[in-house]
């Protein structure tokens, strides 16, 4: 399998341009990515660029990047994206929740995503790794596969670190081998990519994606 299809072509910067978007659409279609992954403004326009590349998918991303919205809001914000063309939805936890150990609640917030978006569109479950314990990483990842999610991932590329082997390794062993997980938050190249990989990542979150697709190292942090 090449790596190109296991790559979320993303690109999630608040400055974003139309333009930058049809660059993305058209680099997803030229090197054959899993997906683009842009901010909900956005979704729309990426599901018309792509309507006739049916193999790229439409990612977005849900109560990004702090996961601090309430449960509803994630919820609407799901159905509205999916309304719009997203096939894919990248949601954020109650991340403040789970160190409170209020598992109920990080559970019934991954749920509201996954309910809305079943049968409709694949869910990404983002526990913002840099900011946990390995124990926390752990219980949220056994927590998302709970709630049913299709996919958990290491992180938003907006906090303090972004996604390492050593997570990847530790986010495989506790989901499974049946969930996906991504990686995401400064895999810049091949090397990085294929490291992901080998520890266990089925899918690769990076604004990078043509530089990986080159072999060449990119300089984006996500």
């Amino acid at each position: 399998m090449k790596i190109t299809s296991l790559i979320d072509h993303t690109l999630l910067k608040a400055n974003a341009t139309e333009a930058e978007i049809v660059k993305l659409a058209e680099e997803a279609k030229e090197y054959k990515f899993a997906s683009v992954c842009v901010n909900p403004v956005w979704v729309k326009k990426a599901a018309e660029l792509l309507k006739e590349a049916e193999e790229v998918k439409v990612c977005t991303v849900i109560g990004f990047p702090l996961g601090a919205t309430t449960s509803e809001v994630k919820a609407f914000e799901t159905t509205n994206a999916i309304e719009n063309g997203a096939d894919e939805v990248d949601m954020v936890i109650n991340i403040a929740a789970l160190k409170d150990k209020q598992y109920d609640l990080v559970q019934k917030d991954i749920e509201a995503v996954v309910n809305a978006a079943k049968g409709k569109a694949l869910v990404k479950v983002i526990i913002e790794t840099a900011l946990l314990t390995d124990e926390e990483k752990t219980k949220a990842c056994e927590l998302a596969v709970a709630a049913g999610t299709d996919f958990v991932k290491t992180s938003t590329g907006f906090s303090t670190g972004g996604a390492t082997a050593e997570d990847i390794a530790l986010m495989r062993a506790a989901v499974g081998p049946e969930i996906g997980v991504k990686a995401s938050g400064g895999v810049r190249g091949p090397e990085d990519a294929a490291k992901m990989v080998e520890a266990g990542a089925t899918r690769i979150g990076a604004s990078s994606g043509v530089s990986i697709a080159k072999g060449q190292t990119g300089s984006s942090s996500y």
